[in-house]
């Protein structure tokens, strides 16, 4: 089927910086909106940034200016730049893509990846 695997999670002081990627491979037929998630024990999964097939960006307001979104099409491939960051970003990042396969390219699915720790040091 679809498989979603994060990189490039890490410990990094703050005010530092951080690059996720997520490559998607599998069966599939089309991906249409890709984001990324975050979740830590003290707060449900949260979105951090989605962005659509034709670059169409949004973002949790606690991430604006700061965070970048952006994606490769032709590597199946959604990035997060992560600048300035700070502490209180400390969490699991998880990958989404809304994918629709193979076997059923009308209708589209929620993948999830199974998340990189993001660690931000005061």
């Amino acid at each position: 089927q679809v498989q979603l695997v994060e990189s490039g999670g890490g410990l990094v002081q703050a005010g530092g910086s951080l690059r996720l990627s997520c490559a998607a491979s599998g069966s599939i037929f089309r991906i249409n909106d890709m984001g990324w998630y975050r979740e830590t024990p003290g707060k449900q999964r949260e979105l951090v940034a989605r962005i659509s097939s034709v670059g169409s960006s949004n973002y949790a307001d606690s991430v604006k200016g700061r965070f970048t979104i952006s994606r490769d099409n032709a590597k199946n491939t959604v990035y997060l730049q992560m600048d300035s960051l700070k502490p209180e970003d400390t969490a699991v990042y998880f990958c989404n893509a809304d994918i629709q396969v193979i076997m059923r390219p009308k209708s589209g699915m929620d993948y999830w990846g199974k998340g990189t720790l993001v660690t931000v040091s005061s």
